[in-house]
């Protein structure tokens, strides 16, 4: 276990000279998640945090909603034909009494580093039910968060600043968990993006902390539909990205009321989605 990196001969070539030297690399191995003993799902994953990228993952599947769900979750021992365990292969128990949705156990599914799950059967299929709806524009006993666009200006920097795995690698994607002040909660990494966001929310689904409803969700990279869905599903009610969201990520976002940022750069962002969370300046940016 902790097999994050590993080292590779590379033949490095600088203004035409030629050298031989090793490079780290980041790890990149499948993980079977085993959900009551059958197999759900393969991702290509960097080791590290297995039991809560699948917790995450099961979070994002409408299986699990919170620490009493969740019975325990172990490595399978006997994971290859001689008996070994490849620390790759992992079971979820849930507790006695969770529903399971059928859309879990109807279908193997196998997802990237790149993107993410794949092959699911239509847009209905991926539009789970949330259990903490995060729509606070008509009003409700707490006010919305609020944040100004100065201290989401800030925060990629902190974000980059907290990934150790990445100064040696330059190959990991990154999601971080603020608070609506802008403290720095949780950070993970990973060969996918998704992976990333399903070990913070794995993480918090085992200390007891869901739903996230006062936090804000920056990732590394874009902000895909599977993205702003796991944070619809953990109550996440800000997602910001510093590059840009696909068209069903900003449609998820405006119909679950999920405060969508993408190309946050410097002091530049676009909102695509939620702006009332935002202390916007000016009637223009507002219209």
């Amino acid at each position: 276990m902790g097999r994050v990196t590993e080292r590779r001969k590379v033949i490095r070539i600088r203004d035409g000279a030629v050298s031989s030297r090793p490079d780290t690399l980041v790890a990149e191995e499948p993980l079977e998640i085993r959900l009551n003993g059958k197999p759900l799902a393969i991702t290509m994953r960097t080791p590290g945090d297995d039991f809560a990228l699948a917790a995450g993952f099961l979070v994002s599947e409408g299986v699990l909603g919170g620490q009493d769900d969740l019975q325990n979750i172990v490595y399978c021992a006997g994971a290859t034909v001689d008996g070994s365990n490849t620390y790759n292969v992992v079971d979820v128990k849930t507790a006695p009494g969770v529903a399971i949705p059928e859309i879990t156990l109807e279908r193997n599914v196998y997802t990237t580093s790149s993107c993410g799950l794949c092959g699911k059967a239509s847009l209905d299929a991926v539009r789970t039910t949330a259990r903490w709806p995060i729509d606070d524009t008509h009003g409700g006993d707490t006010p919305p968060v609020r944040l100004d666009p100065d201290l989401l200006a800030g925060l990629p920097d902190r974000l980059r600043a907290a990934q150790p795995v990445f100064d040696r690698t330059g190959g990991l994607h990154a999601a971080a968990l603020f608070t609506e002040d802008g403290e720095l909660l949780d950070i993970r990494e990973d060969v996918g993006r998704h992976n990333a966001v399903d070990k913070l929310v794995g993480r918090a689904l085992q200390n007891g902390d869901l739903p996230l409803s006062r936090t804000v969700l920056l990732v590394s990279g874009r902000a895909s539909f599977e993205l702003a869905q796991k944070a619809v599903m953990a109550g996440i009610p800000v997602l910001a990205a510093v590059s840009a969201p696909s068209s069903l990520a900003v449609d998820l976002a405006a119909e679950t009321g999920l405060t969508l940022v993408g190309f946050l750069r410097g002091s530049s962002m676009n909102v695509y989605a939620g702006e009332h969370r935002l202390a916007l300046r000016t009637a223009a940016a507002q219209a």
